[in-house]
């Protein structure tokens, strides 16, 4: 079965980098399938779930909002956060939501706010990750 690369780049490092069968993620104009020989596309990704199928294994990814890059050979993926859905930490994740809604609380400019509410983001779409895959 033919299969296609799919790359995930953070400002960290290469979070993700393998050969997979199928992805599954969520774009600005809703939730897309791509297989490989997928049409050449770049679109807008949307802070939530990456669903990665390799042969039996599916392997969910809590992603950030980013760029998405399809060709027919290879996925590029460039967002601010990429996390396994096994390696999120619910208590940290929780912890850090918590902070950013208290964050919010206060007299912030509008640069601090923007910063903030991508914090509140990340900790959310973590949280619910983990909780829709019971890890």
């Amino acid at each position: 079965m033919a299969t296609i690369k799919l790359e995930i780049v953070t400002p960290e490092a290469k979070t993700y980098s393998d050969d997979v069968d199928m992805v599954t993620l969520t774009g600005i104009e809703g939730e897309m399938g791509i297989l490989p020989q997928h049409m050449p596309l770049m679109t807008q990704l949307v802070a939530g779930e990456i669903i990665a199928k390799k042969g039996a294994e599916n392997i969910f990814l809590a992603v950030g909002d980013g760029f998405v890059q399809i060709t027919g050979e290879k996925i590029s993926i460039l967002t601010d956060m990429a996390i396994r859905a096994e390696n999120i930490d619910a208590a940290k994740a929780e912890e850090a939501r918590q902070r950013a809604e208290a964050r919010l609380a206060e007299k912030l400019g509008e640069e601090e706010t923007a910063t903030v509410q991508s914090s509140l983001l990340h900790a959310l779409t973590q949280l619910k990750v983990k909780q829709r895959r019971h890890l």
